[in-house]
């Protein structure tokens, strides 16, 4: 009985939260990461799916539009010219993680360059996995200091999905402590752990974005880190579920039907 009541309140709550319109853009980074070939389609096609994303960010006032590196300079110049308060975000490392860490380093100093607010870097999972925890601690601190000092947020993609719950936790520990000891603890509110990349497919077919067990492991173990949640999240009922375990930001490319209720049908 407790549990059905349990159950009900969080479904009342639930209700109560998907008829809230006002600030959910606030959560959102609107997402496009695709190339032309991974989508099918030409680059001019690519290019206006790049400034639909961008338009939609701001009039829907998302938080921040989330984009490969090559268009951060286009979406910096455009967003500025319209007066509008979108952050920038990119990826860097995409979308394995496993590149050395002088691109990685380079992708980023030029993404700032370019006029990016955010990084959002794919950790070497890999070499976690292997046990290599020198290269961990060498690219977090050494690529977390990049973007604190020159006053942009800093996320670590540890692609969630390619891990086990135990791992997920080390990980996000592991990460924890090498920001605290590079940065502080006040800065180190500046950084997030993220949890996919979106484009990780496991093999036994489980979801390759986040979820809310991930999140809440994540959250668990990252403060004062924040969680973003990033890949699969399709529904008004999806970003609800994934603040409720912890995150405060999501990255999604459903934007658009998230504000109006809606539930998208993209399989990205």
């Amino acid at each position: 009985m407790k549990t059905m009541i349990t159950e009900d309140i969080k479904r009342i709550n639930q209700l109560i939260k998907l008829t809230e319109t006002d600030n959910v853009g606030e959560f959102i980074d609107s997402t496009y990461l695709k190339t032309s070939e991974q989508a099918g389609i030409d680059e001019e096609q690519t290019d206006v799916i790049i400034f639909d994303t961008i338009k939609n960010a701001i009039e829907h006032n998302f938080k921040l539009v989330m984009l490969r590196p090559e268009y951060v300079k286009t979406a910096r110049e455009f967003i500025d010219s319209k007066g509008a308060d979108v952050l920038v975000g990119t990826v860097i490392g995409f979308p394995n993680g496993d590149n050395s860490l002088g691109e990685k380093f380079d992708e980023a100093i030029k993404a700032i360059q370019d006029g990016v607010d955010e990084l959002d870097y794919v950790v070497n999972y890999k070499a976690f996995q292997k046990g290599d925890l020198d290269t961990i601690w060498k690219e977090v601190s050494e690529g977390t200091l990049i973007g604190i000092d020159e006053g942009k947020v800093v996320k670590w993609i540890i692609e969630s999905a390619a891990l086990t719950n135990e791992s997920v936790a080390k990980l996000t520990s592991l990460i924890r402590d090498i920001v605290i000891e590079t940065v502080g603890p006040e800065q180190a509110k500046n950084v997030f752990v993220k949890t996919s990349t979106g484009f990780y497919s496991p093999e036994d077919g489980s979801p390759g974005g986040a979820t809310t067990d991930a999140v809440s492991i994540m959250s668990a173990n990252a403060g004062p880190l924040k969680v973003k949640a990033s890949g699969g999240i399709y529904s008004r009922e999806d970003l609800n579920n994934m603040l409720d375990a912890g995150a405060s930001r999501v990255g999604t490319s459903s934007g658009v039907e998230i504000i109006r209720g809606e539930i998208s049908n993209t399989d990205y």
